[in-house]
């Protein structure tokens, strides 16, 4: 059986924050990704401020890269900031990229 979510976060990182230059699942913007329903995806995304002037590009890029996934049918993207973003979120290779 295909597992939607790991296809879903592959696609989340073709999408680059324009700021930074790093995708936005190393970055740690992803997180949380289900999939409650075959087919459809919620994914529960942040960004590094409330204000982030990228925000609106990054939700739509998100949901775009998702929704072209073979098996997705719906994607819902989820803004939140509970808890807000910190450095701490940064992957490993994200750490790596931007040389931390």
């Amino acid at each position: 059986m295909v597992d939607l979510t790991d296809q879903a976060r592959d696609a989340l990182k073709q999408v680059l924050d324009p700021e930074a230059g790093i995708n936005i699942v190393d970055l740690g913007l992803i997180c949380d990704i289900r999939e409650p329903h075959h087919g459809h995806v919620e994914i529960d995304m942040t960004f590094t401020t409330e204000v982030c002037p990228a925000g609106p590009y990054l939700m739509q890029a998100a949901e775009e890269s998702v929704q072209a996934v073979s098996g997705i049918e719906a994607v819902e993207i989820i803004l939140t900031f509970d808890p807000p973003w910190t450095p701490d979120r940064i992957t490993a290779d994200g750490r790596a990229f931007l040389r931390l």
